[in-house]
């Protein structure tokens, strides 16, 4: 069984104190105060365990009682009024304050209610609150705590024209852009008032004056009359106003924008009005005596019982009862109060306090919602799966009920426990609904989660094959739906495109295209393959239909593999060349090379003359402009060349260097010998001759030439500059024809023959040319280019004797020069230096009296002399250039003095052995030896020729100099290179 929503515990039994007996109560975060008979407050704080009393009678005479008591929301502002037979005085008290203090300003009115400013309350100050009077008045008033008295009390509103007391308060606040917006609510025994405005309160009810108050009024009276807000996170969501009529209630939604007809802003949504008669069971109806508002029920005291009434339903759900005393029985409980802080409700007779408590009031509302068929709000009000299930199965089976199919299918799929997947479509199917079906499997996609890979794979099937069975009836049943661009079969058609597009990654591939396939929708399949990338399908559909520039778009995406181009290539360009062609010149990626089966399927089909040769135009775009160096292209190209009438396109071809300026590349790519089998076979002879020369066979050229055309055939001959013979040749065999074909009268074609000979240059004579003519011609007829050809003769015998005696006078001049060379000399002056050891040259000293392999000069060492100046002894220059001189050189300059000093003496031992014959043979040796040794050493002056030029670059500390260097104190840095600076005379 259930376990109540509401309970009832006794809180306290005797809670006056012997004060006297309970009069009123209010509470406010687990602070109750109390009012009593004698004129005593008494605070208990729950919250800390705490409770004290204060005497308001002031030892007034008479009996003194409490009329109301009133708590803040936060439990630390109490006001309350007491009454006696001196008249009424009103009293404030803060929790901290030991004694309250008195609202002069309130002097002998009876407060009935107060209005508390709960979204700016404070614990130090109660901001602006309203206070309301049993004679129609209204006040505001603030007090702060630190200034232990009011600081301000002002008049509000007077009720004219029902002057009524005020029963309840209450007050909503909002910051708003242009200031603070205020809504009171305050209820008299007949009405209900509503204020509203923005600025001051003062400002808002002054308003009142020029314009009508708003109220609802209800018939019967009340004298208990009572106003209630229920808070819900410090906002009011809904009221509840007691009165003689029933419980009139409502929503309270404050960023609504409803007016009323004067103007003010109407906040109250979905009023109703409870009538008591529904509380009495058939009995005659009772008044409550009390009332408290929780979120979705009124407790309504009547008798000495509450009623908890749902406030959707207007249902009694429960009756509270109360443990009373003996002497409490008398009058019973006497009202209700509750704590919106705490979420707490009490109740309260003369001596006791009793705690209405409140567990999950909200738990079944979603039951009462859906008994109501406000299945919005059950579904709100839910708390788990199951019962949302309900709900769903609730709806599915209403709308099933009334026929609503479509509607029940979206309901019954997100149904997750309560009913079965099966179960549902046996519904569907039993009653003959594919659509409703179809839209149950669609709604039930929408509501799986992803892990549920399996179900729904085949619930997308399913759904597919649905879908095709629909777009086929539609078919039967109206043939003219397809033209009909906005019939049924076009939604349906839309429809399953879409959800094809939603489905593409959960549908089964094969199975969705043999399905597609079965129903002979060519269309979705083709759809279909687009959003699986199977371009291949795509392409192959939009070729069979002819559609050339739908399946190139499709190959141009950048998804589409470049194999599919290759593959679909040889269709396409048979359906459409230009298209295609274009195509191919846009995609920069494409291997020609592969194309090439492609394009020989085109090139062999017949072609109008005046027909663009697609395949042409793209093989030259692939030479020229992608600059292709692949051998095939090149041929193919040639090949489609020579298929042409006119052959000035392939001369062109074959005249292009394409590799011209690549280092160790051709010129050209085709196969020449290709393209020479080509051209012979297509009797394309100009090619064949460029192809011939281009190939150095230039007889064959200037041969295959002469058979279109002389000047050809010359301008080929001519091409030959590096051999004359072949040359010379290549202009007979062109001399022979022009000899040959000529035809006229005799002395005209000598005539042209002699200027045929102009022609060449010189390069041939009328000797070579005559033996092409015929035995019997006169030599009258050449008697002219005969006479031109000695004088020819003549000139050239003349040139060449002249140059005969020019070579003779420059023989004699040589003779001369050397003749004058063996009596040549040089004047040494007697301190003339060594240009390497500063030593006089004839001064005859011991170390220099005789150098290696050389014979002395009389008692001087030998020397050298140079034209400009410098003398060096002979060992000394020895000395100096192998020094300075590379290995090699050295090494041979070092064995000739070797070999002269070992001939030397031999010579000498030859000579005193009285040999003449072998002397002479050494001597002739030794000055052959000498001669070298001077061409080594002495060819050109040391410090005046190249050999001190070349000087300047090398090092300056010699590598077998490193050594000593490392023990000299300036160290060398590593990264700089010495070299010796040589100034050169001028």
């Amino acid at each position: 069984m259930d376990r109540q929503v509401f309970t009832v515990d006794l809180l306290e039994r005797y809670a006056t104190k012997g004060r006297g007996v309970i009069t009123c109560m209010a509470a406010g975060n687990d602070v109750i105060v109390l009012g009593t008979s004698r004129g005593w407050i008494i605070r208990h704080d729950f919250g800390v365990g705490d409770s004290y009393d204060i005497d308001l009678s002031g030892g007034r005479s008479g009996e003194q009682s409490v009329h109301k008591v009133f708590v803040d929301p936060g439990g630390s502002h109490c006001i309350c009024t007491i009454t006696g037979p001196a008249g009424a005085e009103t009293y404030y008290t803060h929790a901290k304050w030991p004694k309250p203090r008195v609202l002069s300003r309130l002097k002998g009115l009876v407060v009935n209610a107060v209005g508390w400013n709960r979204q700016q309350i404070t614990e130090a100050s109660t901001k602006e609150i309203v206070l309301g009077t049993h004679n129609g008045q209204l006040f505001e008033m603030a007090v702060d705590e630190k200034d232990k008295r009011e600081k301000y009390i002002k008049f509000l509103f007077e009720l004219e024209e029902l002057p009524e007391a005020f029963m309840g308060l209450q007050m909503e606040t909002a910051n708003i852009s242009n200031g603070m917006r205020y809504y009171v609510m305050a209820v008299t025994p007949t009405r209900l008032y509503s204020f509203t405005g923005i600025g001051t309160l003062e400002s808002v009810f002054s308003s009142y004056k020029e314009r009508a108050v708003h109220f609802m009024e209800l018939p019967g009276e009340i004298p208990n009359s009572e106003l209630h807000f229920f808070i819900k996170q410090r906002r009011a969501v809904h009221f509840a106003w007691l009165s003689g009529a029933g419980i009139y209630h409502g929503g309270l939604n404050f960023g609504a924008q409803h007016s009323y007809p004067n103007g003010d802003e109407n906040f109250v949504e979905n009023k109703a009005l409870l009538d008591y008669s529904k509380l009495s069971e058939g009995m005659e109806a009772i008044k409550p005596s009390s009332m408290a508002l929780s979120e979705f029920h009124f407790l309504l005291l009547i008798g000495n019982k509450v009623k908890v009434v749902n406030r959707i339903s207007e249902q009694i759900i429960e009756e509270l009862h109360f443990d009373l005393t003996t002497d409490s029985a008398s009058r019973g409980v006497i009202g209700l109060c509750s704590d919106a802080s705490a979420g707490l409700f009490y109740a309260y007779d003369q001596n006791s306090i009793f705690q209405v408590s409140v567990t999950d009031e909200g738990r079944d509302m979603w039951k009462v919602y859906l008994d109501m068929k406000d299945y919005a709000a059950a579904l709100a009000n839910c708390r788990d799966p199951l019962q949302r299930d309900q709900v769903y199965l609730v709806q599915a089976e209403t709308a099933l009920a009334s026929k609503e199919y479509l509607r029940a299918a979206s309901f019954y799929a997100k149904i997750n426990y309560v009913i079965s997947f099966e179960e549902v479509t046996l519904k569907f199917i039993s009653i003959n609904e594919p659509d409703a079906l179809r839209t149950f499997l669609l709604h039930k996609l929408d509501n799986l989660s992803k892990d549920d890979k399996c179900q729904i794979t085949m619930i997308s099937t399913w759904a597919t094959e649905l879908y095709l069975d629909k777009i086929n009836r539609l078919l039967l049943e109206d043939d003219a739906a397809i033209e009909n661009r906005g019939s049924e079969y076009h939604l349906i058609v839309q429809e399953f495109r879409a959800f094809l597009s939603d489905c593409k990654d959960v549908l089964d591939e094969t199975t969705t295209m043999k399905l597609l396939e079965s129903y002979g929708r060519v269309e979705e399949l083709v759809y279909f393959a687009n959003l699986k990338e199977q371009y291949g399908i795509v392409v192959h559909h939009y070729i069979q239909q002819g559609e050339a520039k739908k399946a190139l778009e499709v190959l141009q995406k950048s998804s589409v593999p470049v194999e599919l181009q290759y593959k679909f290539a040889p269709d396409l360009i048979m359906l459409d060349a230009y298209e295609t062609v274009e195509a191919w010149m846009a995609n920069k990626d494409l291997n020609p090379r592969r194309l090439i089966p492609a394009m020989m399927r085109y090139s062999s089909e017949p072609h109008a003359k005046n027909e663009t040769h697609e395949v042409i135009k793209y093989l030259e775009f692939c030479v020229h402009r992608l600059h292709n160096e692949d051998p095939g292209i090149h041929n193919l190209l040639l090949s489609l060349y020579t298929k042409q009438e006119d052959d000035n396109a392939l001369l062109r071809f074959l005249q292009c260097k394409f590799g011209k300026g690549r280092e160790n590349g051709p010129e050209f790519f085709y196969d020449p010998k290709y393209a020479l089998r080509l051209c012979l076979k297509e009797k394309r002879t100009r090619a064949c001759v460029h192809i011939y020369s281009m190939m150095s066979m230039h007889e064959e050229a200037v041969a295959l030439a002469l058979q279109v055309d002389p000047e050809l055939a010359m301008a080929e001959a001519d091409k030959v500059e590096d051999d004359e013979d072949l040359r010379k040749k290549l202009w007979l065999m062109v001399a022979k024809h022009v000899v040959k074909q000529e035809k006229g009268t005799k002395r005209e074609n000598i005539r042209k023959a002699i200027a045929f000979l102009k022609e060449t240059d010189g390069l041939l004579k009328i000797e070579d040319i005559l033996p092409f003519f015929p035995d019997f011609a006169l030599i009258d007829d050449f008697k002219e280019a005969i006479c031109s050809s000695l004088e020819d003769y003549n000139k050239q015998i003349e040139n060449l004797k002249e140059e005969m005696n020019d070579a003779t006078r420059g023989a004699d001049n040589i003779r001369n020069d050397i003749s004058a060379l063996t009596q040549r000399y040089a004047v040494i002056d007697c301190d003339e230096e060594c240009g390497v050891c500063k030593r006089k040259i004839l001064m005859m000293t011991g170390d220099y009296r005789m150098a290696q392999g050389y014979t002395s000069a009389g008692p001087l060492a030998p020397f050298y002399v140079f034209p400009c100046g410098h003398s060096f002894h002979a060992q000394c220059l020895i000395t100096h250039v192998t020094s300075c001189a590379d290995k090699n050189q050295a090494e041979r300059i070092l064995d000739l003095q070797k070999q002269l000093t070992l001939l030397g003496s031999e010579t000498r031992r030859d000579a005193n052995s009285s040999l003449p014959d072998e002397t002479m043979t050494g001597t002739t040796t030794a000055e052959k030896l000498r001669s070298e040794l001077d061409d080594a050493v002495a060819s050109e002056c040391p410090f005046c020729g190249e050999f001190m030029i070349n000087e300047i670059s090398r090092d300056f500390i010699k590598p077998e100099e490193a050594q000593h260097a490392a023990s000299w104190d300036i160290q060398p840095q590593k990264d700089i290179a010495f070299q010796r600076t040589i100034l050169l005379p001028v």
